[in-house]
């Protein structure tokens, strides 16, 4: 299998790399760099064929980054359209696009019940609002994809929830919890009230899900998650339990926090792969790491 990866030097990216190659697939990575492997100018002048490209390559940052930089964050649009644009151009046919759970309407993530999203909420017809720039790029993605279908390239669109792991970069919640739990942090520190939950989801099973849906050939949009909805203070309770302390929790209300609840309705990632690595596990994972 030759295999054309952006992003291979982010999280993500790192983590499906590694994996292709165990299974024997040459991995070409390209990154978006100023100065070093462009994915925007590989997509522009590669005339390479590959039996599948993978887009993982964006400009994120976490909350802070999607909050703080929506002009930064809506580049996504040109990689993601010249990604599509080179598919159809070099005859590729097989392709994985990453969506993100931000793709979803922020009206169905509000306080209240929580609302585990479907694939189906997602209406391109009459879309919604998705959650800032970076879900209005991933929302226009999902579009693209459809296009590129249509000249003769599968494409699995995936929208993942929050993926995490030990090595993720501290703009993200998860490690960032992880190092003030290391440091015996007292009080803790959470963003926003500690109520807003997510739907954690390990790196391991993010790539195991996405190489499960190359494999079985799973059509339509995808949800990577648990449906587990976990609040923050619920996670800071876990990993300082794991951590052998019990601190105060010290919520920061205006500090970016996004919506209230972000959770998945796994059913149609479940009939291609079912996650092993719990949030419990995950969190002893990272603390010994």
């Amino acid at each position: 299998m030759h295999v054309l990866l952006t992003g291979n030097r982010g999280f993500v990216g790192r983590h499906l790399q590694s994996a292709m190659e165990d299974r024997g697939w040459n991995v070409l990575g390209v990154d978006y760099e100023r100065h070093h492997s462009d994915a925007l100018d590989f997509f522009r002048y590669d005339d390479g064929a590959y039996d599948l490209a993978i887009h993982a390559a964006a400009v994120v940052g976490g909350r802070a980054s999607i909050d703080g930089s929506p002009l930064g964050v809506a580049t996504n649009l040109a990689l993601d359209s010249w990604y599509f644009r080179w598919l159809v151009r070099t005859g590729t046919p097989r392709a994985v696009f990453f969506s993100s759970s931000a793709a979803y309407p922020v009206a169905l993530q509000q306080p209240g019940p929580v609302r585990r999203l479907v694939e189906t909420d997602i209406d391109y017809e009459q879309p919604g609002q998705p959650d800032a720039t970076y879900g209005l790029v991933k929302l226009a993605g999902e579009q693209l994809a459809q296009y590129a279908e249509a000249e003769g390239c599968r494409v699995h669109v995936l929208r993942p929830f929050s993926g995490y792991g030990a090595d993720q970069d501290e703009a993200y919640p998860f490690p960032a919890f992880i190092r003030r739990a290391r440091e015996r942090q007292d009080p803790f520190e959470i963003w926003g009230d500690g109520s807003s939950t997510r739907d954690w989801v390990h790196i391991d099973d993010l790539v195991g899900a996405t190489l499960a849906a190359v494999d079985q050939d799973a059509t339509g949009p995808l949800n990577i998650g648990w449906g587990r909805a976990t609040s923050f203070d619920e996670l800071a309770g876990l990993v300082t339990a794991e951590a052998g302390y019990r601190p105060e929790l010290k919520h920061l209300p205006t500090a970016p926090q996004g919506v209230h609840h972000r959770v998945c309705d796994p059913k149609r990632m479940l009939d291609v792969y079912q996650p092993t690595v719990t949030l419990e596990e995950g969190i002893r994972r990272a603390l010994a790491s």
